[in-house]
C-alpha cells in the first residue's frame, strides 16, 4: 500500500505506517477539537470506512503531545468480553505476572500518566469496552482516549464524530485533472490502482470512469482500494462495467435504493467471484483464525483436496496481492491476517458452504496437538518458543474458549499445560484464569489433573500467593502419586515447600523438601533435579542460609546451562548472585546478575528484570556508583509496576539499604532527582544501562539531564536529530544552514559526552518520557 508522509512516530505502540490515508483534513480537525473538550472521542461509521486509519493518523498526529505515548488497542479479533482488560495491559506493554486483576492493575498504573488510547473495533464488546473506559478515565485524569466502532459506547462525557466515506468527486462539472488529484476518493484509488500494477496514471482518457467509478463505490476505502487492485487486468472502464451489472441487479436500475452497506458488500463479492475456486475456498476458510496466522498454519488447517498444501503459498500470494488477506511481519517470520470486514464475509460464506464445524474442529486440533508436540522441548529453545506463542496465542485462545464451550475439559487442561512456559513469563493471571476454569467440572483423568494443579500451583507461587499455591500443589501431589508420575510429584514436592515457606510454615517446608529429594533420588529427571535444587536455593534465601543458596544454585546453573535452560539458568544465576551480594562479594555477583539479567531480556520475563535491575542497583550503591544506582532502582520501579509486582520479602532489606546509602551520598534532593530519572527509562533502555551499554553508560556518568544543559537551539536541533532527520532537513527545518546545524550537533555530543548521534536520540528519547 502506498505510504503519505506524515511526522515522525511517538512512542507507543502505534504501527511504522499508516497505510493509504488520504484527506480527512475536516474529520483530523474535528477529532482534535474534541479532543480538546473531552477525553473520549468515538469515531463511529460503518464497517470499510476508514475508521481505524482515521483513527491512527490522528493518535500519530497527537501522540508527541503525550509523554506517555499513544497506545493501540485492537479488539477485532477478542471475542471473549473478559479479555478485554487483557488486552488492553497487553497493548500498554505490561504483564500479569503479579496477582493482580487486570483492571486494578490498569487503574494503578494509568493513574498518573498522560497517553493517548486508541480503542479500535469496540462494536462487539461495547458493554465491556464502556466499562473499562468509564474505570480507566475515573481514575487516570490524563488520558485520553480515541475509540472506533460501528456505534457509541454510551460513555458519560463521550463525543462522537461520525466519520462518512471519503469526499466524493463531482459528477457533472470537468474538473482539471490537478484539480481531480486532490479528490480523496479518486486520490486512494489512483495511489492503490498504482501500488497493484505498476504503472496506472490517472488521465483525462480514464478520469470519467474513474469518477464515475469513486461515486459509485461511495467513497467507501475499502471498496475503493478492492477495485483498484483489478487494474492489473482490468480497464478502469471494463472495471465500471461489471460493476454497474452487479448495482443494476440489486436495484432494478437504479442506485438510490442501494445503502452503503450493500455497496460494500457488492464490491466484496464482485471480488469473490471473481476468484478462482481455490482461492474462494481457501479465503473463506482463513476466517477460522482469530489472530494472526502463518503459512504454515494454513497448510495445515485450510488446505484439501481442492486446495493442497504445495499450492497454499501460490494462492496466498494471489489473496494478498488482491488486497484480501494482509501481509505482516512479525521478526523474521511473514504473518498474514484479515481486515474484520473480510473477516465476517469469510465467516458468512463458510457457513454457507457448510464447512464451519469440520475447519474448527481441525483448527482446534492442529493447535492442541502442536502445543502439546512443542511443550516438551520449550523450555530448551525457549526465546523461540516463546516468539512463536506471541505470534499465534490469540489462535490457541480461541481454541481454549472452543474446548470450554464445548465442554472438552480434558482437551483443555492438557492445551493449558501445554502454554506453561507462556504464563509464567507472559500472562500469569490469565492462565490462572483458564485452569479454574478448566478444572471447575472436576472430571478428568489424573494425569491430566496433576499437571494441571501443579501448574496452578506453580502460577500462585510466581505470583507470590501461597494461600492458593497450596491447595492446588496439595492436589498435585495427590494426583500425581495415584498415577505414578514420579517427576512431577517431585516437582510438586519441592514447589509445595516455597509455597510453604512463603507462608512461614518451617516445619512442613523442610519436609516436604525431604520427600521431593527421596523421590527425585535415583529418577535421573532433569526437571525434577532442578526444581529440587529451586527449592533448596529459594528456602535458602527466604531463611537466610547463603551456604545453601550457593550450593543449590551453582549446581543449577551447571545443569542449566548443560542442557539449555534459560529459564532456569537465569533463576539460578539470580539466587547465587543474591547470596554473594548479601555476603558482600561485590565482584563474583555482578557477573551473575548480568548474564541473569541478559537472560530475563532475551525472554522478555519482567518480574526477573524488575528483580535484577534491583540486584544492580544495590550492587551500584555498595560499590560507591551511586548516580546509577538511583537510576537503576528508580528503573527497576517503573518495571515492577509494569507487572503490578510487589517487592520480594528477602529484597526488600536490600532496597532499603541501598536507598539509604545513595540518599546519605548525595542528598535526599538529588536522589530524588536521579530516581525519576530512572523511572522515566524504558525498559530496553534500563537494562542497557544495568549492563553498561556505552550510550547509557555515557547518559548514567552524566549528572541528570539538566547537568549538561542545552541551549535552545541545541535542544531543537537535538530533538530533531532524534527524529531521524538528517543535518540538511534540519536546517530546513529551522531556516539555518547545514554548516550551522554540523556545528550544533557537534557541541551537543561534546556536552553530552557522546559519539554518535544514535546516544543523541536515546538520550532525548529518555529525557523527554
Amino acid at each position: 500500500m502506498a505510504t503519505m508522509a506524515r511526522p515522525p512516530r511517538p512512542s507507543g505502540n502505534l504501527p511504522a505506517e499508516v497505510t493509504s490515508f488520504i484527506g480527512r483534513r475536516r474529520e483530523l480537525a474535528e477529532v482534535r477539537k474534541k479532543l480538546t473538550q473531552a477525553r473520549l472521542v468515538s469515531l463511529i461509521g460503518p464497517g470499510g470506512v476508514g475508521k481505524t486509519r482515521l483513527a491512527l493518523r490522528m493518535a500519530t498526529d497527537l501522540g508527541r503531545g503525550f509523554p506517555g505515548g499513544a497506545w493501540l488497542v485492537e479488539l477485532a479479533e477478542v471475542r471473549d468480553p473478559a479479555r478485554v482488560g487483557d488486552v488492553v495491559t497487553a497493548a500498554l506493554d505490561l504483564r500479569d505476572q503479579a496477582a493482580t486483576e487486570p483492571l486494578a492493575h490498569l487503574r494503578a498504573y494509568l493513574r498518573d500518566k498522560k497517553l493517548l488510547l486508541v480503542m479500535d473495533n469496540c462494536e462487539h464488546l461495547l458493554e465491556a469496552a464502556a466499562r473499562l473506559m468509564t474505570e480507566i478515565m475515573r481514575a487516570a485524569p490524563s488520558v485520553r482516549v480515541i475509540a472506533t466502532s460501528r456505534e457509541p459506547l454510551s460513555v458519560p462525557g463521550e463525543h462522537v464524530v461520525p466519520v462518512p466515506p471519503l469526499e466524493l468527486p463531482s459528477a457533472h462539472a470537468a474538473a482539471s485533472l490537478a484539480r481531480l488529484r486532490e479528490n480523496e476518493a479518486v486520490m486512494l484509488f489512483a495511489e492503490r490502482a498504482a501500488a497493484g500494477s505498476g504503472r496506472f496514471q490517472l488521465t483525462a482518457a480514464n478520469q470519467a470512469a474513474v469518477v464515475d467509478l469513486c461515486r459509485r463505490l461511495d467513497g467507501l476505502p475499502l471498496a475503493i482500494e478492492l477495485a483498484a487492485v483489478r487494474t492489473r487486468v482490468l480497464t478502469v472502464e471494463q472495471i465500471l462495467d461489471r460493476l454497474t451489472d452487479r448495482f443494476g441487479l440489486l436495484t432494478g436500475g437504479g442506485r438510490a435504493a442501494l445503502p452503503r452497506h450493500q455497496t460494500l458488500r457488492t464490491t466484496i463479492d464482485w471480488s469473490h467471484d471473481l476468484l478462482a475456486a481455490g482461492e474462494q475456498t481457501l479465503l473463506r476458510r482463513l476466517c477460522v483464525f482469530a489472530g494472526r496466522f502463518t503459512l504454515e498454519d494454513i497448510e495445515s488447517v485450510c488446505t484439501s483436496d481442492d486446495v493442497p498444501p504445495t499450492r497454499a503459498l501460490d494462492v496466498l500470494t494471489s489473496l494478498v496481492d488482491k488486497s484480501l488477506v494482509m501481509k505482516e511481519d512479525a521478526k523474521s517470520l511473514a504473518c498474514y491476517r484479515l481486515h474484520e470486514t473480510m473477516r465476517e464475509y469469510a465467516g458468512l460464506k463458510l457457513r454457507e458452504a457448510g464447512e464451519e464445524e469440520s475447519i474448527q474442529r481441525r483448527c482446534a486440533e492442529y493447535y492442541r496437538s502442536r502445543c502439546q508436540r512443542s511443550a516438551a522441548e520449550a523450555r530448551y529453545r525457549l526465546a523461540e518458543w516463546l516468539e512463536w506463542m506471541d505470534l499465534e496465542i490469540d489462535n490457541v485462545r480461541s481454541v481454549l474458549r472452543r474446548c470450554l464451550t464445548h465442554k472438552d475439559f480434558p482437551g483443555g487442561i492438557a492445551l493449558a499445560h501445554s502454554l506453561g512456559w507462556y504464563w509464567m513469563t507472559r500472562a500469569t493471571s490469565e492462565g490462572i484464569r483458564w485452569f479454574d476454569e478448566l478444572l471447575a467440572d472436576g472430571d478428568g483423568n489424573p494425569r491430566a489433573h496433576a499437571q494441571a494443579y501443579f501448574m496452578r500451583g506453580f502460577l500462585a507461587v510466581l505470583q507470590s500467593d501461597p494461600s492458593a499455591a497450596r491447595p492446588a500443589l496439595e492436589r498435585a501431589v495427590t494426583a500425581a502419586e495415584e498415577a505414578g508420575q514420579l517427576s512431577l510429584l517431585s516437582q510438586s514436592l519441592s514447589l509445595a515447600s516455597i509455597a510453604a515457606n512463603m507462608a512461614g510454615d518451617r516445619t512442613r517446608t523442610r519436609r516436604l523438601v525431604d520427600d521431593a529429594q527421596a523421590v527425585t533420588t535415583g529418577l535421573d529427571d532433569l526437571p525434577a533435579t532442578l526444581m529440587l535444587l529451586q527449592s533448596r536455593a529459594l528456602n535458602g534465601l527466604f531463611d537466610g542460609d547463603l551456604d545453601a543458596v550457593r550450593s543449590a544454585s551453582s549446581e543449577g546453573a551447571r545443569l542449566s546451562r548443560e542442557a539449555g535452560d534459560l529459564y532456569s539458568l537465569g533463576m539460578m544465576l539470580m539466587n547465587l548472585g543474591f547470596a554473594t551480594l548479601i555476603a558482600g562479594d561485590l565482584d563474583e555477583s555482578k557477573p551473575l546478575f548480568a548474564e541473569a539479567l541478559r537472560i530475563a531480556h532475551r525472554i522478555d520475563d519482567r518480574v526477573a528484570q524488575y528483580c535484577l535491575l534491583d540486584a544492580l542497583g544495590c550492587h551500584a550503591a555498595s560499590s560507591g556508583h551511586t548516580r546509577l544506582a538511583a537510576r537503576l532502582l528508580g528503573a527497576a520501579e517503573t518495571v515492577r509496576k509494569g507487572v503490578g509486582a510487589s517487592v520480594m520479602s528477602f529484597l526488600a532489606p536490600l532496597l532499603t539499604q541501598a536507598e539509604e546509602s545513595v540518599t546519605a551520598t548525595l542528598g535526599a534532593p538529588e536522589f530524588e532527582a536521579e530516581y525519576k530519572a530512572g523511572k522515566r527509562l524504558s525498559r530496553d533502555a534500563a537494562v542497557g544501562l544495568a549492563l553498561g551499554e556505552p550510550a547509557h553508560a555515557a547518559a548514567a556518568a552524566s549528572d541528570d539531564a539538566a547537568a549538561a544543559p542545552l541551549g535552545k537551539r541545541e535542544a531543537e536541533v537535538a530533538r530533531l536529530v532524534a527524529d531521524g532527520l538528517s543535518n540538511k532537513q534540519i536546517g530546513a527545518r529551522l531556516f539555518i544552514s547545514e554548516h550551522t546545524v554540523d556545528s550544533h550537533v557537534r557541541n551537543i555530543l561534546n556536552k553530552l559526552g557522546f559519539n554518535s548521534r544514535t546516544q543523541i536520540a536515546v538520550w532525548t528519547a529518555s529525557s523527554n518520557q
